[in-house]
């Protein structure tokens, strides 16, 4: 079943943030289980983000959890966020085009 994470966090350094996502996306390459990424702002708040990973599975998911890369940017993630970020793992249950 396919999988989604869906990540929630604040900060005020968004430009670092993408820093470290495209360097995580160049270290991953080829080892990640990772299928589509969608970052997005919240038009109601501007330092509010989310990012919705896509992955074939919650078992992918899982492992590419455990990559040192996806670690390593999950640890600078941390730094350069206010607060704990919400992550919601979500089982698709339906995917189709509109």
């Amino acid at each position: 079943m396919a999988f989604i994470q869906l990540i929630e966090y604040t900060t005020s350094k968004p430009e670092e943030v993408a820093e470290v996502l495209a360097e995580w996306e160049r270290a991953s390459q080829g080892k990640r289980s990772a299928r589509r990424l969608i970052s997005a702002r919240d038009r109601n708040d501007s330092g509010r983000y989310c990012e919705m990973v896509f992955f074939d599975s919650y078992e992918s998911a899982m492992e590419n959890s455990q990559l040192p890369q996806t670690q390593e940017y999950a640890m600078r993630m941390r730094e350069l966020i206010d607060g704990e970020p919400v992550f919601r793992d979500l089982d698709v249950v339906e995917d189709r085009e509109l």
